[in-house]
């Protein structure tokens, strides 16, 4: 049974006028140990045994107590003989599990439900750049005060324009209009994004959330209303790794040490890094294949099929017949079969040739527009979200440089 390190709080101390009464309860603040469960964290805490199940039952009836997980925070009070009172448990950003008595004359008389936090949410924007000591999207969002998820978020939207491994240059920039949660005064979440103009490698794009009233569903569009989503992402990995060798019929095989074709390109990132499937698609096969070592192969509409090689392992579920979304985990980046170092060897095929993938992704076709009769509500949709982007923008100019608010255009 796993030890807890909860520590009961204090009680008050009483001022010298107060009436001193007995301690009824001790409430405990800690967190979910390693491999602890949920009756096992119960009685590491002192409540009377047959109570423990008596919780046990009432969470299953709204939550598995199976899902408790390591790390997370709880709550316990308890009286002091061992009598729940209540016990809350954070499952994640936006939820938490309550146990609590509901008649003190019959303590194993208990209600559990799964609550939501409230929260306070607002919209705020960044302008984001690339510099000498930011080289990277994580790195500039960092130091503009907001996180990774951010940037992941915003790397998932641009993913069928921009490689983000390859593409990024000093004066870069990225101005995003957000949603942000916070709870208890801290951050608690990121919500949407609303909106974002980005400058890349002399390329300005823009993206505008925007739902279809047809279809209730939220996507993201150009300044003039055309999909950003792409048949191909830009990349299978996100962050990081860089072009170490590219699509060539003559390369000097650095193992083999002669001259033969390298029918991909080559990502030099750390081992681990997660692999995303390009395009939506059915898993071929996915095992060990000699010098590509681990590889998974996926067939792709219009002909096209993808190779991805030397993974360290596979991504849940990916095995053969699967069928796998884009952006889908399908792997880690290794160093399997024949390598030098840990990478990712990425290929595509069409119509069974082998041809260059960064050709191939650069040359893809505008994605779809907003039907005619919509495009009134989406432009009325952009140009408000245009001007929440820059006045949010201008209100945060005065912490900034004079000149770190430039002009966005339309």
């Amino acid at each position: 049974m796993a030890a807890s390190c909860a520590r009961p709080d204090p009680p008050a101390r009483p001022a010298a006028s107060d009436v001193r009464l007995p301690l009824e309860s001790l409430t405990i603040r800690s967190i979910v140990p390693r491999h602890a469960t949920l009756d096992s964290l119960l009685r590491a805490n002192q409540l009377q045994e047959r109570l423990v199940a008596d919780a046990v039952a009432a969470a299953r009836a709204v939550f598995d107590p199976r899902r408790i997980r390591e790390g997370r925070p709880y709550r316990l009070v308890r009286s002091l003989d061992g009598l729940l009172r209540e016990f809350e448990y954070e499952i994640d950003a936006d939820r938490f599990l309550r146990i609590a008595s509901r008649d003190r004359a019959h303590p194993g008389a208990l209600n559990a439900r799964v609550l939501r936090f409230e929260k306070q949410t607002g919209v705020v924007a960044i302008d984001a750049r690339i510099d000498a000591r930011r080289s990277s999207l994580i790195a500039a969002i960092e130091a503009s005060g907001e996180n990774v998820e951010l940037a992941m978020d915003l790397a998932d939207i641009f993913a069928g324009e921009v490689d983000f491994q390859t593409e990024l240059q000093p004066g870069d920039s990225f101005r995003v209009l957000f949603e942000k949660a916070a709870r208890e005064g801290q951050f608690a979440n990121y919500g949407a994004i609303l909106g974002a103009a980005i400058s890349v490698n002399g390329r300005r794009l823009q993206a505008f959330r925007w739902t279809d009233p047809a279809t209730s569903k939220p996507a993201y569009y150009d300044e003039n209303g055309r999909s950003l989503r792409r048949f191909f992402l830009k990349s299978p990995l996100k962050f990081e790794p860089r072009v170490t060798s590219r699509f060539s019929l003559h390369r000097l095989h650095p193992i083999d040490q002669i001259v033969k074709a390298h029918l991909g390109v080559d990502y030099g990132a750390p081992a681990g890094s997660p692999v995303v499937a390009v395009a939506t698609g059915t898993v071929l096969s996915a095992a060990y294949s000699g010098g590509g070592g681990n590889t998974v192969h996926l067939r792709h509409a219009a002909g096209f099929e993808t190779y991805y090689l030397h993974l360290s392992s596979f991504g849940p579920g990916i095995r053969a017949g699967a069928h796998v979304g884009q952006g889908q985990i399908i792997g880690r980046v290794g160093m399997t079969g024949s390598a030098t170092g840990p990478h990712l060897d990425y290929r595509i095929r069409k119509g069974g040739v082998f041809v260059n993938p960064l050709a191939a992704h650069s040359r893809q076709a505008p994605g779809e527009p907003i039907p005619a009769a919509m495009l009134v509500s989406f432009t009325s949709a952009r140009d408000e979200l245009l001007a929440r982007l820059s006045s949010a923008l201008l209100a945060e100019a005065p912490k900034q440089k004079p000149d770190a608010v430039p002009a966005l255009a339309r």
